[in-house]
């Protein structure tokens, strides 16, 4: 069991490294269709690839989903109307008729004057009723019909389905009357028709109007579906055996339909063709393959990523989030997979690390989102050229308005990949589609949302970006600026330290821009106490003298911790937090403890008080500023810049550090440190205007 134990405490980098290629396989295999993938890749207007293709089964050849839709159209413009015959409407109409022809006649008659015969006025009532009774006959007899949309968009020529008492005939519905044609036959009529009074069933005629024969929306909408179902969706069929294509023959419409078919065919039918366990298996032998290819390239080329759990879970991260995002556009029709900003990942990426990872991780993406993506090398080769311009883009990434420059470029790559295409396949340019643009349109404006993923990524995992450093090594930011004020010396002296590291760190290979912001920040804790520190005095006048060796050790050692909190008060990142952290390790403050020594030579000295809290630096960045700060400070004492001295005290103030290990946990060699003296050297000597001395 032990022996167990210390295995696992021995390899636990590597076992978790497993662990964690383990869980991001399972969840690339389970995000991949579950549909076989078709073995051959072909595109219209290009010459067939491959050997001879033998149909190996019977399969329908499948319309193209223009020529479903155009179906659809001329169904839809062509459908019968159906309509209802309202039979007891005439029997209803004619007894309102009576009903209001009564009360009317009495409103308008009843006041007649006496000179007026009684037996004319009944003679003029009983033929007006008469003649109503006639019209509203004649009309309803023809018919009444109602007038839809469709009827409204075509000529009235059009024929419909008539359903009465469950018989049905096709009609012409010019042998009806609508409202407004049986409101002028009743004008003409009554113009032809004499002692009646017209006006009373001019009214009367047309208030009772109504349909007699109504749209029976139900039973067309009913007899449509049925039409639309009964669209075939197939024309034609390739028996087995029959030659389907030669090698060598070019790809015309014809053969680019049967090919699809043949295609859709093998997709739909997976389960018979191969078992669902050999096309998982397959999935995980291919998945695992572009992982270890993955996992052998960090290992090899970014050994710091692949021993660091934390960069390796990031980086396995983004391209699960990747293939879930292209899985999708598979699941779902209306996303469309152009649309979906790929290039996201390499430039999230090449933010927080170097182009050659950013192009290697998308390149992975790519490969395993090729698995299942329509036309995988059209997709794959268009993918990897937009993500290459995308990172050429923000090579020096130095503001965040650079992406709106990335997003434009993506846009262009994606049109100008799409009509390539177009032309290769097509054969011409005439069969652009608009909408792809728009698509890509939208994939450009997605691609600006790099922006919150970057700023999210730097909060989660503790990352920090080059527009983060570059943002806060502006020396007009707050911090740096409170520096300024309050403590001039100290900020002179960040000044310089960060032009010391920052050359060092150029020559010996690192993040040059960390560890300039880490120069600037390091002694923001000396703002609250300036006077205390001898870059900040003037006139000779120094505090110290008024305290203890062992009071003014504690006030030198506490602007380490004053810096920490500071820093972390005006929320700098962490990164930035480790030079304040790590710039004097847990060195001694040598001044103050030799004299304490000196002055009580028989006392025992508990060397806590005069030592710095640490850790020691940790990375070449934070080694390389505990240098560069060491030999600064320690250069404003030398009475005389020559290059005897600066070489001396350059020497002298590294080599202690060496002798005290300050420099054991990070990772910087002995060649690394003889390169970092050698420029410290040179800088000093050109900062101090030193001059080599001629032999007399």
């Amino acid at each position: 069991m032990n022996k167990f134990l210390n295995i696992l405490r021995d390899r636990h980098q590597v076992i978790y490294s497993i662990f964690l290629f383990g869980i991001t396989l399972s969840i690339l295999v389970s995000l991949m269709p579950k549909e076989g993938k078709f073995k051959y890749e072909f595109a219209k207007g290009k010459p067939w690839m491959h050997a001879e293709l033998i149909a190996p089964v019977d399969f329908a050849i499948q319309k193209t989903p223009e020529e479903i839709r155009q179906e659809e159209i001329d169904v839809k413009k062509n459908n019968t109307l159906y309509y209802r015959v309202d039979s007891n409407l005439i029997k209803r109409n004619q007894e309102i008729f009576a009903r209001e022809f009564a009360v009317l006649w009495d409103k308008r008659y009843n006041k007649e004057s006496t000179s007026t015969s009684t037996i004319s006025i009944n003679e003029l009532k009983q033929n007006t009723r008469r003649v109503g009774l006639e019209l509203n006959n004649l009309i309803y007899s023809r018919g009444v019909i109602e007038l839809t949309d469709e009827l409204e968009s075509e000529n009235h020529s059009k024929t419909i389905n008539l359903l009465t008492n469950n018989f049905s005939e096709d009609v012409l519905f010019d042998d009806y009357f609508t409202l407004q044609s049986a409101f002028n036959f009743v004008q003409i009529e009554l113009l032809k028709r004499k002692n009646i009074d017209s006006k009373i069933l001019s009214s009367l005629l047309e208030g009772n109007l109504s349909h007699s024969i109504v749209f029976d929306a139900s039973t067309t909408k009913r007899n449509l579906e049925q039409q639309l179902s009964n669209i075939s969706l197939t024309r034609g069929k390739i028996q087995k055996g029959e030659r389907i294509i030669s090698k060598g023959e070019l790809i015309d419409q014809a053969k680019f339909e049967i090919l699809n078919s043949l295609k859709s065919n093998y997709i739909s039918n997976n389960g018979e063709l191969n078992s669902q366990f050999a096309l998982i298996l397959g999935q995980i032998i291919l998945t695992l393959l572009t992982l270890i290819s993955l996992y052998i390239f960090l290992f090899l080329f970014r050994k710091n990523i692949s021993n660091d759990n934390l960069r390796l879970s990031f980086i396995l991260l983004m391209i699960c989030l990747m293939v879930m995002l292209a899985s999708l556009s598979f699941n779902f029709d209306f996303i469309y997979i152009y649309a979906l900003p790929f290039s996201v990942l390499p430039i999230v990426i090449r933010t927080f690390y170097d182009t050659r990872l950013a192009l290697f991780t998308h390149v992975i993406s790519c490969l395993l989102i090729g698995f299942f993506a329509p036309n995988g090398f059209e997709f794959v080769f268009i993918q990897l050229i937009v993500g290459m311009f995308s990172i050429f883009s923000i090579v020096n990434l130095s503001k965040r308005s650079q992406l709106f420059t990335t997003a434009l470029v993506v846009f262009a790559t994606y049109s100008l990949g799409y009509i390539g295409f177009s032309f290769v396949e097509e054969g011409s340019i005439n069969n652009l589609n608009p909408k792809f643009f728009w698509w890509f349109t939208l994939n450009a404006m997605l691609t600006l949302s790099s922006y919150p993923i970057i700023y999210l990524f730097e909060k989660i995992f503790g990352f920090i970006s080059d527009v983060t450093l570059l943002e806060l090594s502006d020396t007009n930011s707050p911090v740096l600026r409170e520096l300024a004020s309050k403590a001039p010396g100290t900020f002179q002296h960040s000044l310089q330290v960060a032009n010391l590291a920052e050359e060092a760190i150029i020559e010996i290979g690192g993040d040059n821009l960390l560890i300039r912001t880490g120069a600037l920040y390091h002694d923001i804790g000396k703002m609250d106490m300036p006077r205390y520190f001898i870059e900040n005095q003037i006139n000779g006048n120094n505090p110290h003298d008024e305290l203890s060796f062992d009071e003014s050790a504690q006030l030198i050692i506490s602007h380490v911790i004053k810096g920490i909190e500071k820093a972390k008060k005006n929320k700098l990142p962490d990164k930035v937090i480790d030079f304040i952290r790590t710039h004097h390790g847990d060195s001694m403050v040598q001044y103050f403890y030799k004299s304490y020594i000196k002055q009580f030579p028989e006392e025992i000295v508990d060397e806590n008080k005069f030592r710095y809290p640490g850790p020691r630096p940790y990375s070449k960045e934070t080694a390389v500023l505990m240098m560069a700060d060491s030999v600064e400070a320690a250069s404003r004492s030398l009475k005389k810049h020559d290059s005897e001295s600066i070489d001396a005290l350059v020497e002298k103030v590294i080599n202690d550090q060496i002798a005290q290990n300050q420099f054991l946990n990070a990772n910087i060699t002995f060649k690394d440190i003889t390169r970092i003296k050698k420029i410290f050297k040179k800088k000093l000597l050109n900062i101090y205007h030193g001059r080599i001395e001629y032999p007399k």
